[in-house]
């Protein structure tokens, strides 16, 4: 069911201008015609003194985990976060990243319908967002590259990567097994999320792999083309992405050019549901994650694109380079934090 090997993304698919795309979607206004609607968010936990972090930065929107999955676990989140002057925008799924794809047809049904009493929750709870992964293998990297003042950056070279022939202990998972799974996942949840009217937003494959796989596992979301087919099924508006711009940069040949009509064929098609604001340095199969100034990404270009589609939710850090002085990430993330502020106040200014 589909390729899994690297999308192209050619002109009469994407166009520059980002105007017209396969499948006749309508025409955009130019970027200079939309309101700025998209705000910073982030997702690194939901203490009380994170919170007030948060909001000394001027953070005022969170994707938090509750302390238990319940009514009451939300509902007490949801009110910390709002004693604090911040808004709960989304929660992460309370569920392994490989929801309804592993284990055998008993296993994955218990797992889907706790994925649907978790939508029910959420919607009973008034938070209008929940973001998943369908992983088989989890993010993959080969370690750290040295960075900007002793920093180290997070990084994958396949080239280097090690056991590429030993199958992960789930055996072989080609694409069409996943193709199965993650197509009987959908259309038991997304009816249930449409329903409710919670937002599904899920992770692109990160990062994505040579056709044929990795340790015997097909990663189909780590392509746009496999994206594009994912979003393709159970359609709804309530089934999108937490569209991840370092992910989606790393899986392309030339990302510095071809992110931003990837941007535009999923926010054309209201598909993006949440950003992960993240660059690198290199592209697919070889790359490192940087700070947000210093990649290959024009990030600035990335939030006018998302102006220009109507984007109106989080931008939020992710995978900030790490520092042995700066253990608990606080440092990066305050960078980040104003490094996203500051742009998107002169997206404003200049509108």
């Amino acid at each position: 069911m589909g390729s899994t090997g690297p999308a192209l993304l050619a002109p009469a698919v994407f166009s520059e201008k980002g105007m017209q795309v396969e499948g006749g979607s309508r025409s955009q206004p130019s970027s200079t015609e939309q309101k700025v609607r998209m705000y910073v968010g982030t997702q690194q936990g939901c203490t009380s003194r994170m919170l007030q972090f948060y909001k000394r930065c001027g953070v005022n929107h969170v994707c938090g985990s509750p302390n238990e999955w319940t009514l009451e676990g939300l509902l007490e989140l949801k009110k910390r976060c709002s004693d604090s002057g911040i808004t709960l925008d989304m929660v992460p799924i309370g569920m392994p990243r490989s929801v309804g794809l592993l284990g055998d047809a008993e296993h994955r049904d218990r797992q889907i319908e706790q994925t649907c009493n978790q939508i029910r929750l959420a919607a009973d709870a008034g938070i209008p967002a929940i973001k998943y992964n369908l992983y088989v293998l989890d993010v993959l990297r080969t370690g750290t590259t040295p960075g900007r003042g002793g920093s180290r950056y997070s990084t994958w070279d396949y080239d280097r990567a090690s056991s590429k022939e030993s199958a992960t202990r789930h055996g072989e998972f080609p694409a069409t097994l996943f193709w199965d799974r993650i197509t009987n996942f959908l259309e038991r949840v997304i009816p249930v999320a449409t329903e409710h009217k919670v937002k599904m937003a899920c992770h692109p494959h990160d990062p994505g792999v040579p056709p044929g796989g990795y340790r015997g596992v097909e990663r189909v979301l780590g392509t746009v083309e496999g994206l594009r087919q994912f979003t393709d099924i159970a359609e709804s508006p309530y089934h999108g992405l937490n569209f991840c711009v370092g992910t989606i940069a790393s899986n392309l040949e030339n990302p510095s050019e071809e992110v931003f009509d990837v941007i535009r064929y999923f926010g054309n098609r209201g598909k993006i549901f949440n950003v992960h604001f993240r660059n690198i340095r290199g592209k697919r199969h070889s790359f490192q994650e940087v700070y947000l100034d210093e990649g290959d990404i024009d990030m600035f270009r990335v939030l006018r694109v998302l102006k220009e589609v109507g984007y109106s939710g989080m931008v939020m850090p992710d995978h900030i380079p790490q520092h042995s002085d700066d253990r608990d990430g606080l440092q990066g993330l305050a960078f980040a934090f104003g490094y996203i502020k500051g742009q998107i106040q002169a997206l404003r200014s200049a509108s």
